[in-house]
């Protein structure tokens, strides 16, 4: 494979993404170093805006995987791809409607404390610890996938890639806390669309012009966008994305520490939401641009696939190959490229670290030390984020030797996340269920989760549910490049072509649905969670969307949660005390009064904000 090297000036602009990046967490460091306590350091004080925030979550969330794997699959696949507009505008309602309240309201900063507050310590400390691992072997993975593939075709030095994103990291993660991760977060969301943009602009331009390009796309079928079939077991369809993309990205976003920790550091409740919907925004601008990126790739590469004619190895290096021709006489721009592909990984990682932080400090340490001072948990934090730091790069490094488990690898987050999202499911909705029957469906979750896509792993799906769409290699230089057919596949047990072969947007879907599934059975079985145990703030009645014509049906619905038919604010003020063995100091720091009556709520705002936690000890 023709490799084509950076030029001076390439190096140049991705180097000054790391060193303002860098500088941003320096500068934090000092301007906050006279607020020097944990829930500066993890939760910004809870005062932060709307808009840095939305920023931020976009980036988090759209890595290097996105930068350079969605290009990829639209021009293999086509553009089914836009349908993920339908499934993000699900996730961010339903995150914001329906998980966002309760963890904001109850003050929490881990989002596992609300599973001790609504269960026990022991689902906490198990979901705690899933999310642990999975989150750094996934970051482990975001950050070596993108770095060989930009390696293999531009000559980008491998190892100091992986390492300067660890470095750098580590670096302003561990000196400016929460509040520098959201402000380069929102600094590398712009360097991704500037990048994007350049992309589209000289694409557009090498193939003669947008209207050539969708043209192109026509009649190469990419813009074949809507495909209604039911069958489980294809690919990418309407029902795939709209659906299982909804649990995919509701598993590893509506109750991610890296998520719910951004919107709890908002200074009300309405900040949250408008964070959340602002970040909507930013999701549909990336997803439109790298869409029209591998449309625009299609367009320049239909005569000749690199990918099949062998000129590239693997379908990640089609964008990075793609950037270099179209720039290839105009040094600084294909660096301005990478900046964006490792702005999605600093973004990724970063966040990944300050979340990993926060859930050990809050679920262990303070759970052994809840007397610690503010200048002892300051530096604890600091030094778990330079641990966590440590591992993920480590883990990438680790990575390099995983061979095909590589691509299994990226699929922990989401098989994780459908089980994690049945488990907050079963305590912010259904009030009956009690601790074994969420333990239990945890644990059921994810082994049906782990056993579909394992087996999927092993047993890949038959071709004619995952074949691409046509591509040539007409006019492609002849090479010494040997094609080889399709792998003869072993013998196949029956299941492999059908559980092991459904879609693996389902994932999460069936973690999820398995697992509230068996803790409901489970919670029936070995008795029901009495509802006069549980606080009316720990519950979101959606039960009085579908029985508002009755107040006998409701209370039924509520499972005996005290609660009346007056306002919400109402409702959690006049909530019953904590159940008998409860702490009597949270280890977020809130009294067990303070869960009966909530201050902070204004009236005229109609939004929660977050003065009842300005006089809390943290």
């Amino acid at each position: 494979m023709e490799v084509k090297n950076f030029a001076i000036w390439d190096y140049v602009v991705f180097a000054a993404l790391f060193f303002i990046s860098s500088g941003i967490g320096v500068f934090f460091a000092i301007k906050e170093r006279k607020k020097a306590t944990s829930r500066e350091f993890l939760v910004g004080g809870r005062q932060m805006s709307f808009g840095p925030v939305g920023l931020s979550l976009t980036a988090s969330f759209m890595s290097a995987v996105t930068v350079l794997g969605t290009p990829s699959e639209v021009y293999r696949f086509g553009a089914s791809f836009l349908v993920f507009f339908i499934a993000y505008l699900f996730v961010i309602l339903l995150t914001s409607e329906l998980f966002l309240p309760v963890f904001y309201r109850s003050g929490i900063t881990s989002t596992y404390e609300y599973l001790q507050l609504r269960f026990n310590k022991p689902v906490r400390y198990a979901a705690t610890v899933i999310y642990i691992v999975q989150t750094i072997l996934y970051t482990g993975v975001v950050v070596y996938a993108p770095a060989l593939a930009l390696n293999q075709v531009t000559g980008f030095d491998l190892w100091g890639s992986v390492f300067a994103t660890g470095i750098v990291c580590t670096f302003y993660c561990t000196l400016g806390g929460l509040k520098a991760v959201v402000w380069t977060d929102a600094f590398q969301m712009v360097v991704m669309i500037v990048g994007f943009l350049t992309v589209l602009i000289q694409g557009s331009t090498h193939a003669g012009g947008f209207h050539n390009v969708l043209e192109q796309s026509t009649n190469g079928s990419r813009l074949h966008i809507f495909d209604f079939d039911v069958d489980p077991l294809r690919r990418h369809t309407f029902w795939t994305i709209t659906v299982g993309g909804t649990f995919t990205w509701l598993g590893i976003y509506g109750v991610n520490q890296s998520t719910i920790q951004r919107c709890i550091s908002c200074k009300t409740e309405k900040h949250a939401k408008l964070a959340l919907y602002f970040n909507l925004l930013g999701l549909w601008i990336i997803l439109v641009c790298a869409v029209f990126s591998g449309l625009i790739m299609y367009s320049h590469f239909k005569d000749c696939d690199p990918w099949t004619s062998g000129i590239i190895s693997a379908p990640d290096q089609l964008m990075p190959y793609f950037v270099m021709e179209i720039f290839a006489t105009m040094p600084g721009l294909p660096g301005l490229f990478v900046a964006c592909a490792f702005s999605g990984t600093l973004s990724t990682v970063a966040s990944s670290i300050n979340a990993l932080a926060t859930v050990t400090f809050e679920d262990f340490v303070k759970s052994c030390f809840p007397h610690l001072s503010d200048k002892l948990s300051t530096w604890i934090s600091k030094g778990l984020c330079l641990l966590f730091g440590v591992m993920c790069t480590s883990m990438a490094v680790a990575a390099s030797v995983m061979g095909g488990v590589v691509q299994a690898s990226l699929s922990i987050h989401g098989m994780c996340g459908g089980p994690m999202l049945g488990l907050f499911s079963l305590g912010i909705v259904f009030p009956f269920v009690n601790w074994k029957g969420a333990l239990g469906g945890l644990l059921t979750g994810i082994t049906l989760s782990f056993w579909v896509a394992i087996g999927a792993f092993i047993y890949p799906a038959p071709a004619s549910k995952t074949w691409p769409l046509p591509l040539s290699t007409d006019q492609c230089v002849k090479s010494n490049v040997t094609a080889t057919g399709p792998p003869v596949l072993s013998s196949r047990p029956g299941i492999a072509d059908t559980w092991y072969s459904i879609s693996y947007l389902y994932y999460s879907a069936v973690g999820c649905l398995g697992c509230i599934a068996a803790g409901v059975i489970i919670s029936l079985i070995t008795g029901r969670q009495r509802g006069e145990d549980i606080q009316p703030l720990l519950i979101r009645p959606v039960c009085n969307l579908f029985c508002f014509w009755s107040k006998k049906y409701k209370t039924l619905c509520w499972c005996r949660v005290q609660h009346d038919s007056g306002t919400e604010q109402e409702n959690l003020e006049n909530g019953s005390a904590r159940k008998q063995g409860a702490e009597s100091v949270l280890q977020n720091g809130l009294r067990r009064e303070s869960l009966v009556h909530v201050p902070g709520y204004d009236p005229k705002d109609k939004s929660y904000n977050n003065m009842a936690f300005e006089t809390t000890h943290f």
